[in-house]
């Protein structure tokens, strides 16, 4: 087993330390940081070519705790990285020693000292170093002891002092140090924060693991209390009455049935001309897929589709950057789009494209009714022409101040700095974005849709179904109604796009906000030619959810809705708008252009599943305000949440059914104890069903883990490995408790 780690790195010695453990060979490899993996070190290459770059998960690979000591270890690890080694880095890292932060040191300090009191080793009865004793004894004894405070720690810690003394001389801690010399203090503090990530946060709040975290009180007092007689009865009662339906495997294709739940899930369309970044995917299909999974599992008769943007000017300013057409732009990026929702297993029933016939179809027809029911206007208007490139302006061409916010990059459709939709020729100071000359103005004739003839038939359908709305879509969609809608241009003079089915007006094509919200029509219909069984349904109710980030529900909850009233053939309109605010990347917004945040691209090649990716972006979906993705968090969250919440959870119970019961569920007979943690796991599924019923995902995700959490911490308290090796009447009841 290979080592690879920067100059003066002590948590070298630990893993040193854990291979000579079990008589494992290993070689140290020196490096330079930038040669690490994800910037990370020290890191383990297994003879599988693996790379481990976590030390305290390579640890539990070289010395795998006990069933018993899992959960405790686990704890004590994730202490020492998240919080001690983090305090330690903040208090020494800058080659001074900062006071400032001596009281959070201080702290953990006298946490660790209280648990260490009349014990020879931090877990209690172990007659051995564990893991958490060698990982903390190795970032105590290599940093802060050899600073000026060390000599007052070991005076007023005299409990750590003892520990640490002790383990410095066991024999193969002494091997250990002599195989591995390094700088102790403050070149080792320096030497670790080169390769680290820690949070700026976590000098606050410190605690070390408590037995309270770790098992359930004895008298689970709080629990009795809380779960009722009642609860307990229907829970017995139901537990061997209850037959539940197995999950349906839909035909091809999926269609809704009359007197069943029937959903279809659209996620917004995403432009094609840039690869999609994590915000985009939080906040539209992976958002989609995982509603549409839960949909799938309660039986509900469940179509999802979506699919990738191709018109309009985005396109052909990616194409004239790329010095290629819009069509080679189409082709290269719906290639990207596709492979990466396949590696995030996003599960759509099909994902299309609007650059189709039955796109030009649909949009026409609907256009020509539009237009016949009396909701389309002509009118010239002023457009920006830039003289030097001899072209009309369309929005992705021309740049200038937000009349409304003072924004000062404002696109000639929308303001990335309020939101809201605004005419090029509003801009103050426009800029051509290819040659930044300033354009002048030249009128065109366009046409309308006429929104204030529309605006009552809007209200009134908004007031039956804004209560299915989340919160932001709410807030977003509210003030176009308040403020008084304005006709709104649908077309432009462009070539790539729809052509207008008038004549007279053949060089123009359809503005890409009338044109691509009919995409979710169109790839329905390359789905199934039955497409107006979902989309205009007769005597069968389908519900409509619609997933997308706020700055594309002005256009579904006003512009798309309000095409689908005008053209008065019983569409189904929208019922569930489920928009999410901003997914920001440390603290910034993401950007292409400056290479900053984490892209479909990035996330596939850094080797992490894409499991783990979807928990972690589920779990900070930006559902009622902007939120942020870190580095330190995704680790944090999957070490503390993912693995050691709900993967051990699901692993120990497993391990136990298959070590002792070969791997069958033996006859189960509740106990009051049993009773008491299904009626809690079961208060958790009924909050999740009630949160996912309402797309509130990230909600849903945490009333899972609450429930792997009730069932840790009573395994933990149960200690049915124990129990096993007992009499008959120990050893049953452990059978119950682990399945």
């Amino acid at each position: 087993m290979n080592i690879l780690t920067n100059e003066d790195n002590p948590n070298t010695l630990k893993l040193i330390i854990a291979a000579k453990v079990v008589q494992q060979s290993v070689t140290v490899k020196k490096v330079e940081p930038k040669e690490s993996f994800l910037g990370r070190l020290p890191s383990i290459e297994l003879s599988s070519g693996l790379v481990l770059f976590s030390t305290n998960a390579a640890m539990q690979l070289i010395i795998p705790p006990s069933e018993e000591l899992k959960i405790i270890n686990s704890k004590w690890l994730e202490w020492e990285i998240s919080q001690l080694q983090s305090a330690i880095t903040f208090y020494g890292s800058t080659g001074i020693y900062k006071t400032t932060h001596k009281s959070g040191l201080w702290s953990l300090l006298e946490e660790l000292n209280n648990v260490l009191k009349d014990k020879k080793y931090l877990i209690k009865d172990n007659n051995d170093l564990s893991l958490a004793d060698i990982c903390i004894w190795v970032t105590l004894w290599s940093t802060v002891l050899v600073t000026e405070i060390g000599n007052e720690l070991c005076r007023e810690y005299q409990h750590i002092n003892n520990w640490i003394s002790n383990i410095e001389s066991h024999p193969i801690i002494q091997d250990s140090i002599k195989e591995y010399k390094f700088e102790r203090g403050l070149k080792a503090i320096s030497s670790i924060q080169a390769v680290s990530w820690f949070p700026i946060n976590t000098i606050q709040n410190f605690r070390s693991p408590k037995s309270a975290d770790i098992q359930l009180s004895p008298t689970k007092e709080k629990e009795m209390e809380a779960v009722s007689q009642e609860e307990m009865h229907i829970i017995s009662s139901n537990w061997s009455s209850i037959l539940y339906p197995d999950v349906k495997n839909f035909p091809y294709p999926v269609l809704p049935k009359k007197d069943e739940k029937n959903v279809l899930i659209t996620s917004a369309l995403p432009y094609v001309n840039n690869v999609p970044h994590l915000g985009n995917i939080i906040g539209c299909v992976l958002s989609a897929d995982i509603f549409a999974r839960y949909c799938r599992q309660r039986n509900y008769n469940t179509l999802f589709i979506s699919g990738t943007d191709e018109y309009g000017t985005a396109t052909e300013a990616k194409a004239l950057e790329e010095k290629t057409t819009p069509q080679s732009i189409c082709d290269k990026f719906f290639d990207i789009h596709n492979d990466i929702y396949r590696w995030f297993n996003i599960g759509f029933d099909y994902f299309g494209r609007t650059t189709t016939p039955e796109q030009t179809e649909i949009v026409q027809k609907f256009f020509l009714r539009i237009k016949s029911q009396g909701y389309i206007l002509s009118e010239t208007v002023d457009q920006l022409l830039c003289e030097s490139c001899d072209r009309f302006l369309a929005d992705r061409f021309v740049e200038g101040t937000c009349p409304r916010c003072k924004y000062e990059d404002a696109r000639g459709d929308q303001c990335d700095g309020c939101s809201h939709l605004i005419n090029a020729t509003d801009l103050i100071s426009p800029r051509c974005k290819v040659c930044s000359n300033r354009p002048i103005i030249k009128k065109s004739e366009q046409f309308f849709l006429d929104l204030p003839k529309l605006e009552n038939k809007l209200k009134e359908w908004l007031s039956t179904v804004e209560n299915g709305w989340s919160g932001v879509a709410r807030v977003v969609a509210k003030p176009w109604l308040r403020d008084g809608l304005k006709p709104r241009c649908i077309t432009r003079d462009l070539k790539w796009g729809i052509p207008v089915p008038i004549k007279g007006f053949e060089n123009k094509v359809f503005y890409v906000w009338f044109d691509a919200p009919f995409g979710y029509m169109s790839i329905t219909k390359r789905y199934t030619k039955e497409y107006e069984q979902w989309w205009k349904p007769k005597d069968i109710k389908v519900d409509l959810y619609q997933f997308m980030a706020k700055d594309n529900v002005p256009f579904h909850a006003i512009m798309f809705p309000a095409s689908l009233l005008a053209a008065n053939e019983d569409y189904i309109l929208l019922k569930h708008l489920m928009a999410t605010e901003y997914l920001n990347y440390e603290d910034t917004k993401f950007s292409k252009s400056r290479g900053i945040g984490v892209f479909g691209t990035d996330a596939r090649d850094t080797g992490i599943p894409s499991d783990v990716w979807r928990f972690y972006l589920a779990y900070v979906r930006p559902e009622t305000q902007d939120s942020n993705f870190n580095w330190v968090d995704l680790a944090t969250k999957n070490n503390s949440e993912l693995l050691n919440n709900f993967g051990n959870f699901v692993n120990r119970a497993l391990v136990f059914v298959e070590r002792y019961f070969e791997s069958k569920i033996p006859p189960i007979e509740l106990q009051e104890d049993d009773l008491i943690v299904l009626a809690l796991a079961q208060r958790e599924l009924s909050s999740y069903i009630c949160a996912m019923e309402q797309a509130k995902l990230r909600d849903g995700l945490k009333h899972i883990l609450a429930i792997s959490k009730h069932g840790n911490q009573y395994m933990q308290f149960q200690e049915p490995w124990v129990k096993i090796k007992g009499t008959d009447n120990d050893k049953y009841p452990s059978m119950w408790i682990a399945t």
